[in-house]
């Protein structure tokens, strides 16, 4: 049997823009293909069996020729395959997904059109133009900047464009942008009207460059703007200044690398995205279960034994959870313990699993949950501590002084993540970095180690660090970091706060 093609529109970059409908065609495909300006991290909806093909063009570099993305189309549907082919923006404006339908319906066989939200219409959104207003026009023109100007007879028709009044939106025209504007001009347009660009729309490398007809060449050429551009011309422009938004978000334009374990690192990419910012993520480390699960196993079968079982982190729940499920047992074999956490976060996780903490200290670190327990009679309680084999021994040390019996036990492992050295130090020596955060000690120690020793100082002159808290800043000075930024709320939410009032 012949399989299907779905027609997908993905959007003009921001994921959040991405439909429903789109989403779904994504998850349940067998193929993916997709295009240049297909956001890679939409990708991370596919199945982990999915067979993923690029097939984008770019400016004129093309990974596959049009006739043959057709023929792959026909050939994986043949095959008997569920094909996503995601396009940028929408696939019926300027996106050529109607010759792939004609591919598609010449050879019968079955497929499917999801629309997508063009950056014709997105992009002078998050630059804050809005396409029509009825104070200054009621009409919008689609067109395409991609004629070539050298053609003897255009298919456009200038004088038309030029007396329309309205608004104009030319897509993939930077590089003919001289000759949008001569043309527009040449046929009467007043010099003093408005036009925008508007580079790499709705993400956070979003650029907009404005002027009027007479002087958009000039400012553009000034500021180095490049492709994928939108060009908008209109008195809507004008409108720009009081209406936008996206620029103004308070990390907006800010490369911020982020160095915490790729599986605890998205509500802290989510946070800082939504601030403006543009993550860079390099995990320095990554969390690994123990080789050997004897001593855990041992202190699951005898948790009745125990009188306190102690959570400083969301992934000492998590390793812990998982072992203790995998042992066929569940949360009611913590029935008779009391709980404590360090952190929020972490108390959150425990709840998730239907036991709300007994002690949650004030601020977010070892020491504090010594202070917390002076309030309890431990002595002589047996405490369970499940956490990271490298954690530092100041709890188990200071419980032991107050007359507990801890067992530490290793729930899992964290390991250095030497994949992004490469990339990392690229970015670093091209000065594309303008903070690093580190969310644990083990994040410096394992950052310095990929760095050369003879350009570690060279390489963050001009970066700025920011620290979770005082224990991984204190690590952080003593590997040779200056710390600029330090959370007065040892969270992922107090990191951002304080990179925030940073940059205030």
């Amino acid at each position: 049997m012949n399989g299907k093609v779905f027609l997908v529109g993905a959007g003009p970059g921001d994921t959040g823009l991405l439909t429903l409908k789109g989403k779904t065609c994504i998850e349940t495909a067998d193929v993916v293909v997709y295009d240049y300006l297909a956001a890679d991290e939409l990708l991370q909806y596919a199945r982990p069996d999915a067979e993923l093909i690029y097939a984008g063009k770019k400016g004129g570099d093309h990974t596959m020729t049009q006739d043959r993305i057709n023929a792959l189309l026909v050939e994986k549907a043949r095959q008997g395959h569920v094909v996503a082919r995601l396009k940028g923006g929408d696939p019926f404006i300027f996106g050529r997904g109607g010759e792939e339908i004609e591919a598609l319906v010449a050879e019968g066989l079955d497929f499917e059109v999801v629309p997508g939200v063009t950056s014709a219409i997105a992009a002078p959104a998050y630059a804050g133009i809005p396409l029509t207003h009825r104070k200054f026009t009621s009409t919008v023109t689609f067109i395409t900047g991609h004629e070539d100007p050298g053609k003897p007879d255009s298919s456009i028709n200038w004088k038309g464009l030029a007396a329309t009044g309205g608004t104009l939106v030319f897509l993939m025209g930077v590089k003919n942008l001289s000759h949008i504007a001569g043309r527009l001009l040449e046929n009467h347009m007043a010099p003093e009207t408005p036009a925008a660009l508007v580079r790499w729309g709705t993400t956070t490398r979003q650029q907009t460059v404005t002027g009027t007809l007479d002087t958009i060449v000039e400012n553009v050429r000034a500021a180095g703007l490049k492709a994928p551009c939108i060009i908008v011309v209109g008195e809507v422009i004008g409108l720009r200044e009081k209406m936008k938004w996206f620029e103004n978000r308070p990390l907006f334009g800010k490369n911020i690398v982020v160095t915490r374990a790729r599986a605890q690192a998205s509500d802290m990419i989510a946070r800082l995205t939504d601030l403006g910012a543009r993550c860079l993520e390099y995990p320095v480390i990554k969390t690994v279960a123990p080789t050997d699960f004897s001593k855990l196993d041992a202190a699951i079968d005898n948790l009745s034994t125990y009188d306190w079982i102690i959570f400083t982190s969301v992934n000492g729940v998590l390793f812990f959870f998982n072992r203790l499920l995998e042992k066929g047992k569940d949360a009611r074999a913590l029935g008779n313990l009391k709980t404590a956490c360090i952190g929020p976060v972490t108390a959150e996780k425990l709840k998730s699993y239907g036991i709300n903490t007994d002690i949650l200290p004030k601020n977010f670190r070892a020491e504090s949950i010594v202070e917390a327990f002076a309030s309890e009679s431990i002595a002589g309680n047996r405490v369970l501590l499940p956490r990271a084999a490298e954690a530092r021994p100041v709890l188990p040390a200071e419980l032991a002084k107050m007359g507990a019996a801890v067992d530490e036990i290793a729930a899992y492992h964290t390991v250095k993540d030497i994949n992004n050295a490469a990339p990392l130090i690229r970015e670093l020596e091209d000065n594309k970095i303008d903070l690093i955060t580190f969310t644990s000690s083990s994040t410096v120690t394992n950052f310095k180690s990929l760095l050369p020793p003879e350009k570690f100082n060279s390489l963050l002159e001009n970066v700025t660090i920011a620290s979770i808290g005082p224990i991984t800043t204190e690590t952080a000075q003593k590997n040779g970091f200056t710390v600029h930024v330090e959370a007065a709320t040892y969270t992922i939410p107090g990191l951002c706060e304080a990179i925030i009032h940073y940059y205030a």
